[in-house]
C-alpha cells in the first residue's frame, strides 16, 4: 500500500496544505450572493480579523493568568501539606511549565528557588520585589504586562493563608507572541508563510425580568431561556394556514409540537416580542420561555470553563453529557501539527500517535494547533485544571502531517489520513485545506471514508465561496464558523458544499507547555462537530459515517435561510438534540434513499461546474 501511494505521489507536483487557506488578492471580494451581514470589502475584513487577533490575545493573555495564579495555588496547598518537599515540588513546577523561570517559596522561615532572580530581565525584577512584598504583607499580587526585548512577562505571588508563606513567580509570556504570529498566519492576515453570547437569556424565574449572572453565586432563583424560542399552548388547535401566518409574521418555524402546544423560533423576534405578538392576535392558554433545563449536578469545575468557555453552552453540550457518558470510547484522529504528548489537560486521554515525518510514534506538537484542537475535543473533564473538552469519552489520537511552519504536503496529509484509518480512527478532524483539487488527497479521503470513518474539516479563513479541500470532498462534512451572536463568523469561508457550523471566535483550549491559548478560525469550529460525531457513534456504534453526518445535518439549529443555505449549511450543530435523536433511535430512520439522492446530485453538479 505504501509504495503504491508513493508512485502515485511521485507524479504529483506538491501542494502545500496549511493550516487554513492561502489568501486571496488584496481586492477580491466575494462572489454571489450577499452575506447576511452584506459585503465587505477587504480593508473591513482586515480590520474585523485584526479585532479577532486583539481578542484571542487578551483572552489568552487572562487564561494565562488564572493558570499561573492556580499553579501557585497548589504549590502552596502543597507546601502546607508537606513542607519538606517543597524544593522538588518547584522542580515538577518549572518542568511542567517551563514559562515559568522564576519560582520563589517560603514558609516565614526558609524560602527556596527555582531560578535566579538575577537571570531574569532587568525590567523585570523590580516587579519580583514589588510581588515578595505584597506577599508577605498577606497581599495577593498581579503585575501588569511588563515588555522586554526577550518578550512579555509577568509576576504574581499568592500568599499562604496558613503561616507567612508565599509563593511567587516571573513568567515569561511567550504565549502571546505565538498566538500573535501564527494567528496572524491562521486568520490569513498575513500571506503564508510568514514569520448576549449563548443564544440564551438568564432572567428571574419569578418576574422574568432579564438579569446579568457573573458570578456562579448569583444563579439562585435564576433561571435561562432560549433568547428567540417561545412556547405557546392554544385554546384551539390552529390550522396549516394560521401557522403558515405566524411563521410569516414572525420570520418564525414550528421547532416542536406537543398537542396544542408549539415551540416558535424566531429568526428575528426575541422571546418578549413573541409574546406580545401572542397576547394581542391568538386565543391562548398561555405563552412562556422555552426554558432551558440542566442537572442538578455541578457545573464542571475546570477553572477556566465558566469564564471562557462560551463554546459549549452555545451548542447545548452541558446538557448532552449525561447521554454522552452512556456512549463507548470512540477514537478521533487529529491530522495536524501534533499534540502536546504531556499537557496535564490531556493526560489518559491520547492514544499512539504517528509522525509522517519520522514515521514513529513521535506526534509532537512544535506548533500548537493541533493540541488546541485536541483539546476542543478531548481535555479532561471535572479535574479542577483548565477547560472541559466536549467529548467524556472520546481519545484524540495525534498525527503529524504539518511541519513547524504550520504547512505540509499532499503526501504528507494524505499519508496521516490513511494511517489513521488503518489504526482504529472512527472520526478524523482535518483543521487543514488549501483551495486546489487534489486527486490524490481525495482518494486518501475515500480510502477512510470507505472504512466508515467520519471525516470532518474546516473551511477556511478567507471569507470566500471559493470551495477548499479537503472540506468540499463530497465524503467530508464540511464546518463553518460562529461567533458568540450565533452568526456567522466574518472570516468563515462559505459555499454550497457546507454542511453545518459551530463556533468559532476566541475558543479557548489547550497549548504546548502545559498552557491554555484562545484561538479564533473555522480550525477551531471543526473540531466541535468532530466531537459530536464522536458522542454519536459512542452512543450507536451500529451507525454509519453517512448516517452519523445525515443525523447531524438533521439536528442542527436552524440559521440564516430556511433549509440548507450557503453560509451556515443546515444550522449550528446541537449537541444536546443530537445525542438525544440517537438514542431515540434516530440515524437510520434520517437517512432516505431520495434525501442521499438529491444530496449526491448537488454535490456531483456543483464540483464540476
Amino acid at each position: 500500500m505504501r509504495s503504491y501511494w508513493r508512485r502515485i505521489a511521485a507524479g504529483i507536483a506538491v501542494i502545500a496544505l496549511v493550516v487554513l487557506f492561502w489568501p486571496r488578492t488584496a481586492n477580491e471580494q466575494p462572489p454571489g450572493e450577499q452575506t447576511p451581514e452584506g459585503r465587505m470589502s477587504s480593508a473591513l475584513e482586515i480590520q474585523y480579523k485584526q479585532q479577532m487577533l486583539a481578542q484571542d490575545l487578551q483572552l489568552t493573555e487572562q487564561l494565562c493568568r488564572n493558570q499561573c495564579k492556580l499553579n501557585l495555588q497548589n504549590i502552596i496547598t502543597n507546601l502546607e501539606e508537606n513542607p519538606a518537599a517543597g524544593t522538588d515540588q518547584l522542580t515538577v513546577m518549572q518542568q511542567r511549565h517551563p514559562h515559568m523561570q522564576y519560582i520563589e517559596a517560603s514558609d516565614g522561615k526558609l524560602t527556596m528557588h527555582q531560578g535566579k532572580q538575577e537571570d531574569l530581565p532587568e525590567e523585570v525584577r523590580p516587579y519580583v520585589d514589588l510581588a515578595r512584598e505584597s506577599a508577605m504583607a498577606k497581599r495577593e499580587y498581579e503585575s501588569p504586562r511588563i515588555n522586554t526585548d526577550e518578550g512579555p512577562y509577568l509576576v504574581t505571588a499568592v500568599p499562604s493563608s496558613a503561616n507567612a508563606g508565599y509563593v511567587l513567580s516571573a513568567v515569561k509570556q511567550h504565549i502571546l507572541d505565538q498566538v500573535h504570529v501564527k494567528q496572524r498566519e491562521n486568520l490569513r492576515i498575513v500571506p503564508y508563510p510568514s514569520d448576549e453570547r449563548y443564544g440564551i437569556q438568564a432572567a428571574d424565574s419569578d418576574t422574568l425580568r432579564k438579569v446579568d449572572v457573573d458570578h456562579p453565586e448569583e444563579n439562585e432563583d435564576i433561571s435561562h431561556y432560549y433568547k428567540h424560542d417561545i412556547v405557546v399552548r392554544f385554546i384551539r388547535q390552529p390550522t396549516e394556514e394560521m401557522l403558515a401566518e405566524i411563521s410569516r409574521q414572525l420570520t418564525a418555524e414550528v421547532k416542536n409540537q406537543s398537542g396544542d402546544a408549539y415551540i416558535f423560533h424566531s429568526q428575528k423576534y426575541t422571546m418578549e416580542q413573541m409574546r406580545d405578538y401572542f397576547l394581542k392576535h391568538h386565543e391562548i392558554h398561555y405563552a412562556e420561555p422555552h426554558y432551558l433545563y440542566v442537572t442538578n449536578a455541578a457545573p464542571p469545575n475546570d477553572v477556566l470553563y465558566s469564564q471562557y468557555q462560551w463554546n459549549l453552552p452555545a451548542i447545548h453540550t452541558e446538557t448532552g453529557w449525561d447521554l454522552a457518558e452512556q456512549g463507548n470510547e470512540v477514537i478521533v484522529a487529529v491530522v495536524d501539527t501534533g499534540v502536546d504528548l504531556y499537557h496535564p489537560d490531556l493526560e489518559g486521554r491520547l492514544t499512539e500517535g504517528y509522525n509522517v515525518y519520522t514515521q514513529n510514534a513521535d506526534a509532537m506538537d512544535d506548533v500548537g494547533h493541533g493540541t488546541h484542537v485536541a483539546g476542543i475535543i478531548a481535555a479532561r473533564i471535572n479535574n479542577f485544571e483548565g477547560i472541559a473538552g466536549l467529548t467524556p469519552n472520546a481519545r484524540i489520537m495525534p498525527v503529524k502531517v504539518l511541519d513547524a511552519s504550520g504547512a505540509g504536503s499532499t503526501y504528507a496529509v494524505a499519508q496521516g489520513i490513511i494511517w489513521a484509518a488503518d489504526h482504529g480512527a472512527d472520526v478524523i478532524n482535518l483543521s487543514l485545506g488549501n483551495y486546489a483539487q487534489s486527486e490524490f488527497l481525495h482518494d486518501a479521503i475515500r480510502y477512510a471514508y470507505e472504512r466508515d470513518v467520519v471525516l470532518v474539516a474546516a473551511t477556511g479563513n478567507d471569507f470566500t465561496e471559493s470551495p477548499g479541500y479537503p472540506a468540499a470532498y463530497p465524503e467530508v462534512f464540511a464546518v463553518g464558523a460562529t461567533d458568540y451572536n450565533q452568526q456567522l463568523a466574518q472570516f468563515s469561508n462559505y459555499g454550497s458544499y457546507v454542511d453545518a457550523a459551530a463556533p468559532g471566535v476566541s475558543i479557548a483550549s489547550t497549548y504546548p507547555g502545559s498552557q491554555y491559548a484562545a484561538l479564533s478560525g473555522t480550525s477551531m469550529a471543526s473540531p466541535h462537530a468532530a466531537a459530536l460525531a464522536a458522542m454519536i457513534r459512542g452512543l450507536n456504534p451500529d451507525l454509519t459515517n453517512e448516517q452519523i453526518m445525515e443525523l447531524m445535518r438533521a439536528t442542527c439549529v436552524d440559521l440564516g435561510d430556511p433549509g440548507h443555505d450557503i453560509y451556515y449549511g443546515y444550522g449550528q450543530i446541537d449537541i444536546a438534540g443530537a445525542l438525544q435523536t440517537t438514542v431515540n433511535g434516530g440515524g437510520q430512520s434520517l437517512v432516505n434513499w431520495s434525501t442521499n439522492l438529491e444530496r449526491g446530485i448537488m454535490r456531483i453538479i456543483y464540483r464540476y461546474e
